[in-house]
């Protein structure tokens, strides 16, 4: 398999030079994408591309998604969860000095577009996963209201949306 892979990134390789493009192995990672079932049959070994040996990841990064090996998003949804509560602990530092509209603009403008961002690529994650992305949600909610932990959140949602 890593063979088949190396001869394949060498056609790439080949391709790119030709076309006056250049290949950076320094950039380069390689990534086994498997069902949790079959993660035993993944080879662990280098991957050769050019004069480089690649040892798998786990986990990649490709335009602000991280996708993980069983390809389940959790790489995902634990970056974009772990900047939102970021971004929101410091929104509500400054939140008595702000209008609830600036307070739902800054919401939405700082916290709604990281978990929108390619948010299509979530599509069929487990219902965990999107607990903890609707916890983002709420958060920013009970910021923007105010509200108490203890307060029902779907009439703020609600309201917000």
């Amino acid at each position: 398999m890593q063979e088949r892979l190396s001869v394949c990134i060498e056609d790439v390789f080949s391709w790119m030079m030709s076309s006056r493009l250049h290949l950076n192995p320094s950039k380069t990672e390689v990534l086994w994408c498997s069902s949790d079932q079959r993660q035993h049959q993944i080879p662990t070994g280098p991957v050769r591309v050019g004069d480089t040996s690649v040892q798998p990841v786990r986990t990649v990064r490709d335009l602000g998604v991280y996708i993980d090996a069983d390809v389940a998003m959790s790489a995902h949804v634990t970056v974009v969860v772990k900047a939102c509560f970021a971004t929101l602990r410091q929104i509500r530092s400054v939140r008595r000095s702000l209008t609830r509209t600036t307070l739902l603009t800054l919401v939405n403008a700082l916290v709604v577009t990281k978990v929108d961002y390619c948010s299509s690529v979530l599509s069929g994650i487990c219902g965990q996963l999107l607990q903890r992305l609707q916890s983002v949600f709420n958060v920013g909610a009970r910021l923007v209201f105010s509200a108490r932990k203890s307060e029902h959140i779907t009439s703020l949602l609600r309201e917000l949306h």
